[in-house]
């Protein structure tokens, strides 16, 4: 029995597909730092969101909390991140501070986004009394 040519090239184009859209899934493993950096930058945009409500922000703000807190100890516990010297690891370890918020923000007994603003060098003051305005 011999297969007409027009299913060959489907299935033969077919396969290519499967292999094409499987690649890159293969390819991307992120590591444990790149997925604090990520958890981390979802929190904060939280923290910013001018149209979440008190109480939404306050329910996102916990679930991103408890995430965090399990992907700090993955980081800090992470035997493949000892003697890399690549530079987001270097900065990742040189900022404790920004890099381990949550624990950083317990350990000083402040609230996140204090602890947050704080070390960036802006208060809470200092922003309720800035305008926004353009610099010449």
């Amino acid at each position: 029995m011999t297969i007409p040519k027009s299913l060959k090239s489907l299935a033969g184009g077919g396969l290519l597909g499967v292999l094409l859209v499987s690649a890159p899934v293969a390819g991307a493993e992120a590591g444990s730092l790149e997925n604090l950096e990520r958890e981390r930058a979802i929190l904060v945009t939280t923290l910013c969101a001018p149209d979440l409500t008190p109480d939404e922000r306050q329910k996102k703000v916990a679930q991103s909390k408890h995430r965090l807190v399990d992907l700090e100890r993955m980081v800090i516990r992470d035997k493949s991140l000892h003697g890399q010297n690549t530079p987001v690891v270097r900065r990742a370890f040189a900022n404790y501070d920004l890099t381990f918020l949550i624990h950083a923000a317990v350990e000083n007994e402040r609230d996140i986004v204090d602890h947050w603003l704080d070390s960036l060098g802006l208060s809470t003051d200092g922003l309720m009394n800035a305008r926004v305005g353009r610099r010449y």
